[in-house]
């Protein structure tokens, strides 16, 4: 799992980021059009921003006492109201300034890329005034899949492993695809995916650029009949682990000496992972998914050109022992 470089997201900060690239990306194209309608952006965002920090502080009462816990949860609602409803106000003035024909009718080459920027701040500001709404004032849950976990890098995804100490990750997956001897052969950025959905197409894509590769071990994460199948057709040996309960002629393929040996080369690529992550593919700094992707084949290309050197060493300090055999 490669991080993405975000803060952890709650729908009141994912509101405070949207409004404040609102507020300030209309007001600079707002000055620059001559308009004075955000002269005071910096005063509106530093009330603005009071606001965030009231909702941010509070917390529900734990008293035993229900009056006092009713009266926190009106406190606490009465704070999400006024920070959602200046949001609202804020936006529509952004709105009603990118209507105003000093803006439309304004020459500038980026004009439309400024505008577009905007409305889409504008969009993710709507979106989470929606859903604080929806979750604060009227007590329901949000589905998973109307979330967003980073306004910068969209492609974030919210990732448990249940790792001890590590509840969730915030970033994407990373396939890597190993060979006997320490490098990688082929790696792919998981976006919405699972691992069972891109076992397949690793060894596929694997084989197109090294066709010698007949025996492959995967996780038991990968596994699906159709995996199965499938990859029983494109190798001579899947040492892939059934999930569940296993049937007579599963645990006859499982107990097979050529399945116990793959298995057991298998925790090899633990150390590829491991590498990568202290060689820099713990997080990446870089934006966009195009960046994250190009970050993750550079990381995977340092870490084969650094197998190539410590072995070119290993060999080096290899021929020096036999000179020294043969000089003695």
């Amino acid at each position: 799992m490669v991080e993405t470089h975000v803060h952890f997201p709650t729908d009141i900060n994912l509101l405070w980021d949207a409004t404040r690239k609102v507020v300030t990306l209309t007001a600079d194209l707002s000055h620059a059009c001559g308009l004075t309608l955000w002269r005071q952006s910096q005063f509106n965002l530093r009330q603005f921003k009071k606001l965030y920090r009231r909702v941010q502080k509070l917390k529900h009462s734990t008293s035993q006492n229900e009056s006092k816990r009713e009266a926190q949860r009106q406190a606490v609602a009465q704070a999400h109201q006024d920070y959602i409803q200046r949001a609202r106000e804020l936006v529509a003035k952004a709105e009603s300034t990118l209507a105003c024909d000093q803006v439309s009718q304004w020459s500038r080459p980026s004009l439309v890329l400024e505008v577009m920027e905007i409305e889409r701040f504008i969009l993710h500001a709507r979106r989470q005034v929606e859903q604080i709404d929806r979750r604060v004032l009227q007590g329901q849950k949000i589905p998973h899949g109307e979330k967003v976990f980073s306004l910068f890098q969209p492609h974030t995804e919210w990732i448990s492993k249940g790792k001890a100490g590590v509840p969730v990750e915030l970033g994407l997956r990373v396939c890597v695809l190993e060979d006997q001897w320490g490098f990688i052969l082929h790696h792919q950025v998981m976006e919405k995916q699972t691992d069972d959905q891109v076992a397949v197409s690793m060894v596929t894509e694997t084989q197109t650029h090294f066709p010698d590769l007949k025996v492959c071990s995967f996780d038991k994460g990968f596994h699906s009949p159709a995996n199965q199948a499938a990859l029983r057709e494109r190798l001579d040996l899947s040492a892939l682990p059934k999930k569940g309960r296993r049937n007579k002629q599963d645990t006859a393929r499982e107990e097979a000496e050529a399945f116990k040996t793959a298995r057991r080369q298998h925790s090899a690529v633990e150390s590829a992972i491991n590498a990568l992550e202290v060689h820099g593919l713990d997080k990446c700094p870089d934006h966009g998914i195009d960046g994250f992707k190009r970050y993750v084949s550079m990381a995977v290309l340092a870490r084969n050109i650094q197998k190539l050197g410590a072995e070119l060493r290993q060999r080096e300090r290899a021929a020096e022992q036999r000179k020294r055999k043969r000089a003695a």
